[in-house]
């Protein structure tokens, strides 16, 4: 699967476009993972495709990770690059983090019509990088936003550590739990130091078209199904501009992907590598499939009528 690449330099954005052969008029931009070549954002692109839509995978950098003032810009390029290509419909995907930007992005952006947010923040992150400086994955970047916008940072909402704390917090809650990392009690704790502010939240609803974002309570990186929550009772209490789905579980972790997206993203035993990144998995791995199966059944729902 060979795509047609994109620099920041000279296009205007990092990413990969994947048009599908069946000359479909629908695209999606795919942030997942850590690189539009990465493992993730590869077999999300390919589950995708099977459905007839046309995929832009798009990220901050080539294996980066990090998000620190990511311009918001570069969504405006990728858009109207897609516009030319003949898309007249245009969807965008993100999980964890780039869950996130897909709701910022689809708030700003209005050519956006289907937004499909797994694990999403209700709140723009501060910026943080993911260059091991004095030996810790990950630090958050000092006045730095997750993203930009005509060059300035967006107004976020604050860690409750500087670095090198940051991370040693992080290891300190993961170690002996048996995920992948935990992270939960480090939000938590952000939000006890600093109250969320109004204008720290995504604005949902600006959102336009369709929006599907899913959270569950055994998420160990953080409280997603408390945040999904939250844009629901935003959404239900001031106009919006979208219809959506707000969708939580007790159970699915932090990869609560439609199950037929998972088996193609882990293609050799699925449960037995998610029972080894989550605890949860492991314990629960039914209660957790049965999870993907839902939001199977919903996302080819709204995708179908869309």
């Amino acid at each position: 699967m060979k795509g047609i690449l994109f620099e920041p330099d000279k296009d205007g954005f990092y990413g990969a476009y994947y048009p599908n052969k069946s000359m479909s008029d629908h695209a999606f931009i795919v942030m997942l993972g850590d690189d539009v070549d990465g493992l993730l954002c590869r077999n999300a692109v390919r589950w995708l495709r099977r459905r007839r839509y046309n995929c832009l995978a798009m990220a901050p950098a080539k294996k980066d990770y990090g998000h620190h003032n990511y311009p918001l810009e570069r969504f405006e390029k990728a858009i109207a690059y897609l516009k030319s290509q003949g898309n007249i419909k245009i969807g965008i995907i993100g999980g964890s983090t780039t869950a996130m930007l897909a709701l910022i992005a689809a708030s700003y952006f209005s050519d956006i019509t289907m937004t499909l947010a797994f694990t999403p923040s209700d709140f723009v992150m501060e910026g943080f990088y993911q260059d091991g400086k004095d030996g810790m994955k990950e630090r958050p970047g000092d006045g730095e936003s997750t993203v930009s916008y005509n060059g300035k940072p967006i107004k976020y909402f604050p860690f409750a550590y500087r670095h090198p704390e940051y991370w040693q917090k992080i290891m300190e809650e993961t170690k002996g739990t048996g995920n992948m990392l935990c992270s939960v009690e480090m939000f938590e704790e952000s939000e006890r130091r600093h109250p969320l502010q109004e204008d720290e939240k995504i604005r949902v609803e600006n959102i336009h078209g369709h929006v599907l974002m899913v959270g569950a309570k055994d998420d160990t990186l953080w409280n997603a199904y408390k945040y999904v929550q939250r844009m629901d009772e935003r959404l239900k209490s001031i106009p919006h501009a979208c219809t959506y789905d707000a969708l939580t579980y007790e159970y699915g972790t932090h990869f609560v992907f439609p199950e037929s997206m998972i088996k193609m993203i882990l293609p050799f035993g699925s449960k037995f590598i998610l029972g080894k990144l989550f605890k949860s998995a492991k314990e629960h791995p039914e209660e957790c499939r049965k999870t993907r199966m839902d939001i199977d059944r919903k996302v080819q729902q709204v995708l179908k009528n869309w």
